[in-house]
């Protein structure tokens, strides 16, 4: 696989669509069957560059408090809730099925509502991806992560990993959208392209695992991710961060969120 054959393919599959040049990944005027939108300004999203004292001390408002297992009950996703709430976590991250409860015991508090999109395997129609995610945001969701579409991707049929990500961020609008890699699918090349074409998209975060596959987060991965989407763009560790120690290393290597469930024993230490 040729790299620079791929992204150039990636960026002549963007012109013909917008009939403009690609300029920094972006297009100022969408057209055709997908539209993309230029993402908001964000800042510095890096917190590489600090102290392990201060990534520690603000590593509560790095974690989205996750609960997606399949058997979740009402009970569970309350106690994650309270837990969230408690330790004032940035967000409780659910199943799309459950965002209405949540955005109703979370309101009021400084704790956002994050919904799963097209979870855990990335291989629904993208109608039903965009649709879900519509629904999510009018049930309260803030952000969205939604699982790109791995076959595609390694088929490398950008147009229809593209589309399928423009969809979800358009019908998210305004809530933010991360980009599930499943980074254990991919090879190196396959990441590039899949954290470039997120970029292109619109989205606002790469993240790297749904924590269902194979192996999740490794500190190489996020590496890999900063690199590609620069300082400004999010990047979400997720899949096996369960201790504080790994939690760091994660933002010490390009990380600016965490996805776990062990989000307590993270802070505590």
């Amino acid at each position: 696989m040729d790299l620079d054959l791929i992204l150039n393919q990636i960026k002549d599959m963007v012109k013909d669509f917008s009939g403009k040049e690609v300029v920094n990944s972006f297009v100022e005027t969408p057209k055709n069957d997908f539209e993309l939108k230029k993402p908001e300004k964000m800042e510095k999203q890096d917190l590489s560059d600090l102290s392990d004292e201060e990534i520690i001390e603000m590593l509560p408002r790095l974690i989205d408090h996750t609960i997606l297992k399949a058997d979740a009950t009402e009970k569970e996703v309350e106690k994650i809730v309270e837990e969230a709430i408690q330790y004032n976590f940035y967000s409780v991250c659910v199943n799309s099925s459950m965002t209405s409860y949540i955005a109703k015991k979370l309101e009021g508090t400084n704790v956002k509502v994050c919904s799963v999109v097209g979870f855990p395997l990335g291989a629904m129609s993208t109608k039903a991806k965009a649709y879900e995610a519509k629904i999510a945001v009018e049930d309260g969701a803030d952000e969205i992560d939604m699982v790109l579409n791995v076959g595609a991707l390694k088929d490398q049929d950008f147009h229809t990993v593209l589309s399928d990500i423009s969809a979800v961020v358009n019908s998210s609008y305004p809530a933010k959208v991360k980009v599930i890699l499943e980074t254990a699918l991919l090879t190196d090349q396959e990441k590039i392209v899949g954290c470039t074409l997120s970029k292109t998209a619109g989205a606002h975060f790469v993240k790297t695992s749904t924590g269902f596959s194979t192996s999740g987060a490794t500190v190489e991965d996020i590496a890999l991710m900063r690199k590609m989407v620069g300082p400004n763009m999010g990047v979400k560790a997720s899949g096996g961060v369960r201790d504080q120690a790994t939690a760091l290393a994660m933002v010490k290597a390009g990380a600016n969120r965490v996805g776990a469930s062990a989000s307590i024993k993270i802070v505590e230490g």
